[in-house]
């Protein structure tokens, strides 16, 4: 039985491997975690004047580039004047040139949320009335293709190499101190810190066109990995790789002199000192995750981001010794068992990492979903069900784990010193014994006489003779003692839970991964909400909808060329609110010295009547309470004073009512 664990062992890691990398590439590269939650004009909106802008308003804060708003005619071609701008807060502008034909026009948008993920989409908006357009608007997000599942793959392999290697080292340190000298423990460590090495250099290489382009052409510019290193996420990429550096300088203290070292006292300082130093590079790794994603926007960002590096850290704790332990069990030497008391303490280790993981875990849940609809309406939602019942089917694997632990230490408790000394004797014995009979099976002659063993002494020298016997012996007395450990079905029964453990905590790694790059239950059901009042609004807006005016002006002075926008909410009879916005040609608010507005309703001979705004901020004015006694064309004439001398007044006639 012993001899076919291994191929079925290495079979089923390699089906749980391809599962999860299957799981982890279905799943997309990327979600946008910033959402947009309003837009002027909206989508799908017919408007019966060229706006003199286009703006949308997002979730969260994101990071414009020289194309992150473009605004395409009926033809393709780009109709936008200028480089998006800021208007307040998280709403983003961009110009448009002035006297735009009537159809159907593009807006496509590509920016990078603050919590270091693309957002990308388009929608259309109608001048006049809807034609045709050669314009498409799928496939817009940069981060489809073969850059977006790359960099979704290095995102796992990073994840998966800090678990490796902080578990691993954490393993050793706290359950199995005689772990630093095996071999295999040793290379699943460091394979841990390779594997994090390597991904946190191809992240920052692919960053550039994952959140651009999605070229693979562009993956080697170093224009781009300049710009990358300027950003929240590629400052987070090189403080990993620094802090990879301390990690590489404590697995070489960890596995080279911290084993060697015989003194107890000196041991016992040395791993105080370890233990300190791993706690502090494991939290600034955790930390690098934690800083530039989900938990550093957003609600109680403060709180969220130590939170986030306590979870990655009990999840390392837990997952990375578990697989630490595999190692142990399968690969350790038969010279340093694994033994129970290791066992033990390691399922105490992971019993408060889960309590550590059902803690932090609750709060982010709270702070990502906000209501319980989001578990069955969002993917994000849906993903943490998956990613919660996957956890307590590995607590209940791990629970089995506990029970073999505890029969183990009551069967097999510790060798006693006498018993492994008439082992040793005996096996010499035995080893001696079959190595006569080899000989004689060979067709040597067995040693009778004085003489025959002067003729063996010639051919072959004593110390030779001497040596081949000792690795015969050494090598039969290593396979008694993996047989008989290996024979003790306690033991076996905890192979078997463990690896069943690692295969659950693969595919969990995979959920977790795609989890942190899909949107937040709450960003989405915010951007659902908006996008409802948004076409309800649109829905409503023939009778009693909001009117925006564009005009633009020229004084004839120094800067006296601008654009004044004009919105009336509700645009209804009765009392309506006002607000007055100028801005410089390139969509940059700025203020003047006056501004006055009124309204003449020449069909009915009434007015004109005069509106004073108040100044509100720069460029913008407002006034409420403005009264319209009925419906009709109304002329809104407006009058814009640039210097003491330089004054112009633009009209435009509206529906109002």
């Amino acid at each position: 039985m012993t001899q076919t664990i291994a191929p079925r062992v290495r079979t089923l890691v390699l089906l749980l491997l391809a599962a999860a990398c299957a799981l982890l590439a279905g799943a997309g590269p990327a979600s946008a975690h910033a959402a947009v939650t309003g837009s002027a004009p909206g989508q799908g909106a017919v408007v019966d004047k060229a706006p003199a802008r286009v703006t949308l308003t997002f979730s969260e804060q994101v990071a414009l580039s020289d194309d992150s708003l473009r605004v395409l005619d009926p033809e393709g071609k780009r109709v936008d004047t200028a480089e998006p701008a800021t208007v307040s807060g998280t709403t983003y502008a961009v110009p448009l040139h002035s006297g735009l034909p009537d159809g159907t026009y593009t807006v496509a948008y590509q920016v990078v949320s603050a919590d270091s993920h693309p957002v990308a989409g388009a929608y259309t908006f109608s001048i006049g009335a809807p034609s045709k357009t050669s314009v498409s608007v799928s496939g817009q997000s940069a981060d489809d293709g073969v850059v977006g599942w790359l960099y979704g793959f290095g995102r796992y392999v990073s994840y998966a190499g800090f678990i490796v290697m902080a578990g691993g080292a954490a393993f050793v340190l706290a359950c199995w101190r005689r772990g630093s000298g095996v071999r295999p423990v040793q290379r699943f460590v460091v394979s841990g810190w390779v594997a994090l090495t390597a991904s946190t250099l191809a992240l920052l290489l692919l960053r550039g066109s994952f959140t651009g382009s999605g070229k693979v052409s562009d993956i080697f510019d170093l224009s781009l990995l300049g710009q990358v290193l300027q950003t929240k996420s590629g400052a987070a990429l090189v403080s990993r790789l620094l802090l990879l550096a301390a990690a590489a300088l404590f697995i070489a203290v960890l596995f080279g002199a911290y084993d060697k070292r015989e003194d107890a006292e000196e041991k016992r300082d040395l791993t105080f000192g370890l233990s300190i130093g791993g706690v502090v590079v494991a939290a600034g790794l955790a930390a690098s995750w934690a800083m530039s994603e989900h938990a550093s926007v957003g609600l109680q960002a403060g709180i969220a981001m130590p939170v986030d590096v306590l979870h990655l850290l009990a999840v390392a704790a837990w997952l990375g010794g578990l697989g630490a332990l595999l190692v142990a069990l399968f690969r350790a030497p038969a010279d340093t068992p694994l033994d129970a008391p290791a066992v033990r303490r390691f399922s105490q280790v992971a019993f408060g990492s889960v309590l550590a993981l059902i803690a932090t875990g609750t709060y982010q849940s709270w702070r990502q979903l906000g209501s319980w609809s989001a578990f069955t309406d969002t993917r994000y939602g849906q993903l943490l069900l998956a990613k919660i019942a996957l956890v307590v089917v590995l607590v209940g694997v791990a629970w089995i784990s506990r029970r073999w632990t505890g029969r183990l230490a009551e069967t097999v408790p510790v060798e006693a010193p006498a018993v492994r000394e008439k082992e040793r004797v005996v096996a010499g014995a035995e080893t001696a014994g079959d190595a006569d009979i080899a000989a004689v099976g060979d067709g040597e002659a067995p040693v009778t006489s004085e003489g025959d063993s002067g003729r063996d002494t010639e051919e072959q020298p004593d110390s030779e003779r001497a040596a081949q016997l000792a690795r015969q012996q050494a090598a039969r007395d290593a396979a008694r003692q993996k047989r008989m450990r290996d024979a003790d079905p306690n033991r076996f029964g905890l192979r078997r839970s463990v690896l069943a453990e690692a295969g659950v905590a693969v595919v969990l790694l995979a959920v977790t991964t795609v989890l942190t790059q899909t949107e937040p239950g709450r960003t989405e059901q915010e951007a659902k909400a908006a996008t409802a009042s948004s076409a309800s609004s649109s829905a409503d807006e023939g009778a009693s909808g909001a009117l925006t005016l564009n005009m633009p002006f020229d004084t004839g002075g120094e800067d006296g060329k601008g654009i004044v926008t004009i919105d009336v909410d509700p645009a209804r009879v009765g009392g309506n609110e006002m607000h007055v916005y100028v801005e410089r040609p390139n969509g940059r608010a700025f203020d003047i010295p006056e501004v006055k507005v009124e309204f003449t309703l020449k069909a009915k001979d009434i007015g004109p009547l005069p509106v004073v705004p108040d100044h509100i901020a720069t460029g913008h004015w407002s006034a409420n309470g403005v009264q319209i006694p009925m419906a009709g064309d109304w002329q809104v004439d407006v009058t814009v004073r640039t210097s003491d001398i330089d004054e112009v007044t633009v009209s435009k006639n509206a529906q109002i009512g």
